[in-house]
Parts: C-alpha cells; sequence; structure tokens
C-alpha cells in the first residue's frame, strides 16, 4: 500500500526533474531537429520521386521504385551500418563528421518512403482530366501543379509529413550509428539513462510522454488520409474546389472553348 501511495510523489517529482535537466532539453530540442529536417527531405525528394514513377513512364522506373521502398523494408542495424560504412568513406575524407546532418540523411532515407506511398497512392487515384483540362485552357505546367494537382495531393504531403516526423521523432537503431559523439536525440538519452536507478522516474514519466508524442502523428495522418479522399464515399467537396488559370486573349479564342469576356479566369474543375 505505502509502495502505490508513493507512486504519484514519484511521477511529479519525476516531471520536475526533467524539467531541470539541461540533457533532457537538449535532447528533446535535437530529435525535434532532426525530425524537421528528414521531414523536409522526405517531403521534396518523396514527392518528386513519387511524380516522376506515377505520371511519367521511363526505363527502370520500377526499378526506382522498389530501390525507394528498400530502406522501410531493411532492419535498421542494416541500414545504420551501412550508413554508417558509406559516411566513413564519403564525409569523413570531405571533412564532414558525424553529427546533425548525418543523422537527418539517416532519417531521411526510411522517411522517403512514407512519402512516396502517400503521394504514390493518391496520384494513382487522382483522374488526369483536371489536368488534361488545364492545359487545355492555356495553363502551363506550373500552375497546373499549383492550382490543380497540388490541392489533390495536400492531404497526402501533410499525411506523410506527420507519419515521417514521428518515425524519425523516435529513431534510435539508425541514429546510434549515424549520430556523432556531442549528438544525442531523446531515444539516446532514454536509452543511456536506463542503466540509472536515480533516474528511473524521470525515464518512466519522459518514455510515457514519448509513447503519446509519437502516437498522435499517426492518428492525425490516418484521419487526414481518410478526410482528403477524393474516393471516399459521401466525401464533401471543398468549397473553393480545386481551380486552375487559364491564360488567354481577352474574349477567348474562336477555335477553343470561351473563358468570357474577362480573358483568363479562376475556373473550378469541377465544372470542366
Amino acid at each position: 500500500m505505502a509502495a502505490h501511495r508513493l507512486q504519484p510523489a514519484l511521477v511529479v517529482r519525476g516531471v520536475a526533474g526533467g524539467g531541470r535537466l539541461v540533457g533532457l532539453r537538449d535532447a528533446l530540442w535535437t530529435s525535434v531537429r532532426a525530425g524537421l529536417g528528414a521531414t523536409a527531405v522526405a517531403l521534396v525528394l518523396g514527392t518528386t520521386a513519387a511524380f516522376a514513377a506515377t505520371r511519367y513512364r521511363f526505363f527502370g522506373r520500377q526499378t526506382v521504385s522498389f530501390l525507394l521502398i528498400l530502406p522501410i523494408a531493411l532492419p535498421g542495424i542494416v541500414t545504420g551500418i551501412a550508413l554508417n560504412a558509406a559516411f566513413r568513406t564519403v564525409l569523413v575524407p570531405l571533412g564532414i563528421g558525424f553529427g546533425m546532418f548525418t543523422v537527418v540523411v539517416g532519417h531521411a532515407t526510411f522517411c522517403i518512403v512514407v512519402v512516396f506511398n502517400n503521394v504514390s497512392a493518391r496520384l494513382r487515384r487522382l483522374p488526369s482530366s483536371s489536368e488534361d483540362a488545364s492545359a487545355d485552357l492555356g495553363a502551363h505546367t506550373f500552375q497546373t501543379f499549383w492550382y490543380v494537382t497540388l490541392p489533390a495531393v495536400r492531404g497526402a504531403l501533410l499525411a506523410g509529413a506527420l507519419l515521417a516526423f514521428a518515425l524519425s521523432f523516435d529513431e534510435i537503431v539508425v541514429t546510434t550509428f549515424t549520430a556523432g559523439p556531442g549528438t544525442r536525440t531523446l531515444p539516446l538519452w532514454i536509452y543511456d539513462n536506463l542503466a540509472r536507478p536515480n533516474q528511473g522516474p524521470v525515464v518512466d514519466v519522459v518514455a510515457s510522454a514519448l509513447i503519446v508524442l509519437s502516437a498522435l502523428p499517426v492518428y492525425l495522418a490516418h484521419r487526414m488520409s481518410e478526410a482528403a479522399d477524393p474516393a471516399r464515399p459521401g466525401r464533401r467537396r471543398s468549397r473553393r474546389g480545386r481551380r486552375v488559370v487559364a491564360e488567354a486573349a481577352a474574349g477567348g479564342s474562336g477555335d477553343g472553348p470561351s473563358l468570357g469576356p474577362t480573358g483568363g479566369h479562376l475556373v473550378d474543375s469541377g465544372q470542366v
């Protein structure tokens, strides 16, 4: 009974002690920076690769897709050892040591897979009729992407970003092989303090908070994917809708569809 009465006090003391630990705060900030950096890299490379593999046909497309998905299937220790050997061979001779940069690159290798899968799945279910209509109305490639394609895949991008950040935030195996002596993320801090009895309450509190913080992005990503799914039954169309910018001469052209007396319009793709 006494042990049960002491547990709330231990938890409160652990939380208070955790707020005073400079090492814990630094480790948390390092994990956040690594997660944001890996997510940014994954968004750029994963989205680009998804558009290339889904919208274009070229030699070796299936091989590229397989290589992009491979890191998520490999054991973390295999990926970590391979990255460690690659960094020692390529970066160390150039004067770039192990640190935040190598951690971000290591995390990005498997975060790209999440973004690539989300965006590719959305693009496969997205009909190309809206993009074709945008081109027929005179919009160039960037306008078509910005006003038609990007709003359609925005939910997949946000869901992929949340999942990528969650994977990076609680990663420990790859981080062990890619982090330098002065780089310690929150999972590494928890692992280093597990063998210290006086840090037990603090580790328990931090580990519980880490589980909640890791589960929250996954839940949000799942809800966002469902809400933004264009094929979901009963989904209401966005109030603004998907729009395209049409650039044409005033009054339109006699050979194509008229854009009205004001020339270029913002045209709702649902009406095209």
